[in-house]
Formats: structure tokens, C-alpha cells, sequence
């Protein structure tokens, strides 16, 4: 059995296209069917149903994927352990939401850039649903959500903690330094909110329906850096995760405002999906995360 038809399989089981394979891999489409044909014909068995054009795995086929994701990955882990260059080095897609990704950037990135300087890291943004489809298409290597708790057996929850979540307004509110205030008194105050569907949004509207209320915002924007500093020039307000008002708010130019009938429980979750080969650069990212997060 040849380890390229192993890798081509996997290719198109999580492509779902023939096509895509062929780009990805830089083989015509023809090689892709003469490769999977191979495979099919020394297993004795059909991996693919085709059908008008797509490609679904037949029962054979889900059987092969844990298989094949094993040998490829003790294949890298060999290669890995036996190259000449030990050093650790290689290139890492991470999606995140919007303020995360801000915050890992100008958090602790340099530090961990210092440590492993052969690693190489692209940051992607996207919402929760899209990065578990990137996931499942290995268009991502880790994904880390600002959502409700999440859990699949298909994935790995490699790190998460609850975050915590403050309506915020600028220090000069007139409800600054009140208590107990109750979510009615600031529903018609103007709003700036991240983008509507997405991530924490989306739970927190979830939450404001179940008392049959609905923030209607006067800007809606991915940007919880561009949100804070409209707070804090002008009367707006927000939902927003401690991390990013924090200093803004130890500074005095932003404050909490003390809801007392809103639960809004959002988790951050570092998660791969559990056929993810862990190389050893990607072991090294995950393990800096886990002791040192990039958000703190």
C-alpha cells in the first residue's frame, strides 16, 4: 500500500471534491482517480460513492479514515524524529473571533515568537460555525472560541476556562457606580456590538430573547479595539469579555456596569480535531497556550 494513495484519501475524505484534491495537492484530477482506484482495488473495497458530481464516503470508507489518519501520522512522527534538523520549526493556522485574535497578537505572541522562532503562525478570524468546518476540512490546525460550552467527540478540548463578560460604558455614565441596576433601565441607550450571529453575540442575544428583549445597535463592528475607544470618547455602550476593557477600565476611562438579571456564560475553548497529527511544533504552540495564555 503506497503512503501517497493513503494521503491522497485522506485528502478528498475531507475535501469532499476530487477537484479540491487535485488543486491541494498539485496532481491532475486524473491522478486522484488513479490513485484512489489503486487503493480501492488492494483493499478489495469502495471508499467513495460518486453520485452527480459529489463524492461521499461509503461505510468502508469511515472505517479507513482513522486508519489512514494513524500511519500518516506516525509516518511525520518518524520523519520528525529522525531529520538531521531537530530544530522546531514549521507553520501553524489558528482561527479565533475578532478580539481574540487582537489580544493573542499583542499579548504574548513576540514572547512565544522568541522562544520558537522556526515556527511560523497565521492567524485567521472567523465565527464559531466556520471555524469547526475548517477544522473538520484540516484548513485549520487549532481553533480557539468565544462562545457557548461546546463539546463533539470528533474534537479535542485542549484548554477552557469561562470568561467573564461586563456591560461597559464610558467612567462620565450617569449609571456608573449605581447598583442593581436591572437590564431594562439601559435597553434604550445606544449600543455598539460585535457583529450579529456571531460567537458571544449570539449568546447574548439568545439570553435577551428569553426575557423577550432585543438590543437594536447603532454600529455593529468585528473590532472590540475600535468598540472600547468609542466608549471611551462619547456616551455608547457594550458586552464585552474583561480582557479586552480591562486596562480601560483599571486606567478610569471605562467602567463596569453592575447588571444584576443578565447570565450570560461564554467559555473559551482551544480545540483540534482529534485526527489532527500533532508535530512537534504544533505540540510546542499548544503547550505554550495551556501555561501561558496569549489573551492574558
Amino acid at each position: 500500500m503506497e503512503l501517497r494513495n493513503l494521503i491522497t484519501f485522506i485528502h478528498v475524505a475531507e475535501l469532499g471534491s476530487f477537484t479540491k484534491t487535485a488543486e491541494q495537492l498539485g496532481y491532475s484530477q486524473s491522478t486522484i482517480s488513479f490513485q484512489i482506484k489503486q487503493l480501492e482495488d488492494e483493499l478489495g473495497c469502495l471508499l467513495f460513492e460518486r453520485i452527480n458530481h459529489t463524492v461521499t464516503l461509503t461505510e468502508r470508507g469511515h472505517e479507513l479514515v482513522s486508519y489512514a489518519h494513524r500511519v500518516r501520522s506516525l509516518t511525520e512522527e518518524f520523519k520528525e524524529n529522525t531529520g538531521e534538523d531537530r530544530e522546531c520549526k514549521g507553520h501553524i493556522h489558528i482561527v479565533t473571533p475578532d478580539s481574540l485574535c487582537d489580544a493573542m497578537i499583542t499579548g504574548n505572541y513576540i514572547d512565544f515568537h522568541k522562544r520558537y522562532p522556526g515556527i511560523s503562525v497565521k492567524f485567521t478570524t472567523a465565527d464559531t460555525s466556520v471555524m469547526f468546518d475548517m477544522l473538520d476540512h484540516n484548513e485549520a490546525d487549532v481553533i480557539i472560541t468565544l462562545d457557548s460550552h461546546s463539546y463533539h467527540k470528533d474534537y479535542v478540548i485542549a484548554k477552557e476556562e469561562p470568561v467573564s463578560m461586563h456591560f461597559v460604558a464610558n467612567a462620565r455614565s450617569r449609571f456608573a457606580g449605581v447598583k442593581n441596576l436591572s437590564i431594562r433601565d439601559i435597553i434604550d441607550q445606544p449600543f455598539v456590538l460585535t457583529e450579529y450571529g456571531q460567537g458571544y453575540r449570539r449568546v447574548f442575544d439568545k439570553e435577551l430573547a428569553k426575557k423577550s428583549l432585543e438590543i437594536v445597535p447603532i454600529l455593529e463592528i468585528g473590532r472590540t479595539d475600535m468598540i472600547t475607544s468609542l466608549i471611551a470618547k462619547d456616551d455608547v455602550y457594550s458586552f464585552l469579555p474583561d480582557f479586552v476593557t480591562k486596562e480601560l477600565v483599571e486606567s478610569g476611562e471605562l467602567c463596569y456596569l453592575d447588571i444584576c438579571d443578565m447570565n450570560v456564560e461564554i467559555w473559551k475553548q482551544l480545540i483540534y480535531h482529534k485526527n489532527k497529527w500533532l508535530s512537534r511544533s504544533l505540540k510546542s504552540l499548544l503547550k505554550y497556550i495551556i501555561e501561558k495564555d496569549f489573551s492574558d
